[in-house]
């Protein structure tokens, strides 16, 4: 049995940092179009609405993690 990580992890790794880079270089290019376009206001108006509008996915996938268990991000767990 051969020991270390197959090609296929080491592809999916390649995969992924790519992806990444991809998805980092498309966001600064936003940012700095709507920057040059309509100024420092605009520019952080902009990147304050990717913020408001990654935070509104994440709390909804967390509503529903909670509404799955027992728990909810308000209950006190007293042991």
């Amino acid at each position: 049995m051969e020991e270390g990580l197959g090609a296929k992890f080491w592809f999916g790794m390649v995969g992924v940092v790519l992806a990444i880079g991809v998805g980092v270089l498309l966001l600064f290019w936003l940012v700095s179009a709507a920057w040059y376009r309509w100024g420092f206001i605009g520019g952080m108006l902009f990147f304050g609405a990717l913020l408001v509008a990654f935070a509104a996915i994440y709390d909804r996938r967390q509503r529903r993690r909670y509404e799955d268990d027992e728990l909810s991000p308000t209950t006190t767990v007293i042991r």
